[in-house]
């Protein structure tokens, strides 16, 4: 369920806001709506012929009025769909600093939902954990985008631990072969793969993952009481010498597992760890990838 939108959780917002249209209107990423020749759902602009060009589109009154050959050009609007289906679940809460993964995934979130707008896309939300806790209908429209920005910052998880299988089902019913799908997760699973390899042949789908630094490079401090978020349970840490080389093997071992999964999959992998440059990163992958 969602808490009361604090004056905390707006500020937040704004301030994501304005740095995100900051960058976009200084980006290539542009919009939704492409140049065509031929018909169209809006009017863009009269402009000089150009070989290739339909001829039925000539401004006659234009050209005769200039004596150059000029055509009407018109806008055609894409109308994608992006799906963001963001993990909720326990381990999302674990921080080694003042910054969580969850206030990551947040603001990945958030900056997703803002680049869609901006590229007048529909965009849905998917909040899971090893259930679906909550899931937005794609939409479009300002008072759209506020829930879905409000419900990414106020939404309180009802479940702990993690099932990626459990929001694959769910975007393998929605059956939205128009859409882009991007999931954001630590990837902290075991249950990927059956589904994946279906829903990435209906979807464009990108894994977005962030992880915590010391989750990725364990810090040597000797014996060390942990306890899985997730599940309660409590074990106990040798960081020492080849005890901590072979936990962060362990780590690696499964990175690599996943990229070789998203490889032999075609499904796309953004990581995204400092939170500094988490604006930017997603900015330029846009660009990279040329979604608009």
């Amino acid at each position: 369920m969602t808490n009361m939108i604090t004056n905390d959780i707006l500020k937040k917002i704004k301030y994501i806001e304005i740095c995100t249209k900051r960058l976009l209107s200084g980006s290539l990423v542009g919009d939704s709506r492409s140049a065509i020749k031929g018909s169209g759902f809006e009017f863009d602009q009269i402009r000089e012929y150009q070989i290739g060009d339909d001829v039925r589109f000539l401004d006659w009154k234009s050209s005769a009025r200039t004596g150059k050959l000029l055509v009407k050009q018109y806008i055609e609007e894409r109308n994608r769909t992006i799906i963001l289906a963001v993990d909720i679940s326990g381990s999302s809460f674990f921080t080694s600093s003042k910054i969580s993964k969850w206030d990551l995934f947040q603001q990945i979130a958030a900056v997703l939902t803002l680049v869609a707008e901006y590229g007048r896309d529909n965009v849905s939300l998917i909040l899971f954990s090893d259930e679906l806790e909550l899931c937005i209908p794609p939409g479009r429209g300002r008072m759209h985008i506020q829930a879905i920005l409000h419900n990414i910052f106020s939404w309180k998880p009802k479940k702990k631990q993690t099932c990626i299988s459990a929001v694959l089902k769910q975007l393998a019913k929605m059956k939205r072969t128009d859409a882009v799908v991007f999931i954001v997760s630590d990837f902290i699973v075991h249950d990927a793969e059956p589904l994946l390899s279906v829903v990435a042949k209906m979807y464009d789908l990108i894994a977005v993952r962030s992880l915590d630094r010391y989750e990725q490079q364990i810090p040597a401090v000797g014996f060390l009481h942990v306890e899985d978020i997730e599940t309660g349970q409590q074990i106990l840490l040798d960081t020492r010498g080849k005890n901590r080389a072979q936990l962060e093997k362990y780590v690696q071992d499964r990175v690599a597992q996943q990229n070789r999964l998203f490889k032999k999959y075609n499904v796309d992998c953004l990581e995204l760890i400092d939170h500094k440059s988490l604006i930017a990163d997603i900015i330029r992958f846009f660009r990279r990838r040329m979604m608009y």
